[in-house]
């Protein structure tokens, strides 16, 4: 595809990790940074893959509404009982919420919402991002 465009979108979450034997089985959080990138092999009659601000109303709308300042957990993290008892805002996942499975659940809805989208890259620090596209 001869166009590609990447949209970032800054969001703060937390998680832990099931069966982890490291930090990392602790909650914990993270200023998490997710590029999504979308390819067209024309452009629309402004010139575009896909205009910047819509992706970045459509998804952020949706991130911000399910992930930001949400605990991400498995759905057989015991801490989801305690977390619902206290009336506090998370989210699950059906596999361990780790940077993969974060992107992966992103491009899910991004796909979902007809964006011509090819990959999603979290960036869980500064230094460290996992990458999820589809098998081709």
């Amino acid at each position: 595809m001869p166009y590609r465009v990447t949209v970032q979108i800054h969001f703060c979450y937390g998680h832990r990790l099931l069966d982890y034997d490291g930090a990392c089985a602790h909650p914990h959080g993270h200023n998490g940074l997710v590029e999504i990138e979308l390819e067209s092999d024309t452009l629309d009659g402004r010139g575009m893959v896909f205009d910047f601000g819509d992706v970045k109303r459509g998804v952020k709308e949706w991130i911000d509404a399910t992930m930001d300042h949400q605990m991400i957990l498995h759905k057989d993290d015991p801490l989801v009982a305690w977390l619902e008892e206290q009336g506090e805002p998370f989210l699950v996942l059906g596999d361990n919420p780790t940077a993969e499975n974060i992107a992966r659940a992103i491009y899910d809805f991004v796909k979902g919402e007809n964006y011509p989208v090819t990959s999603v890259r979290l960036w869980e620090t500064p230094t460290s991002h996992a990458t999820y596209s589809p098998p081709t």
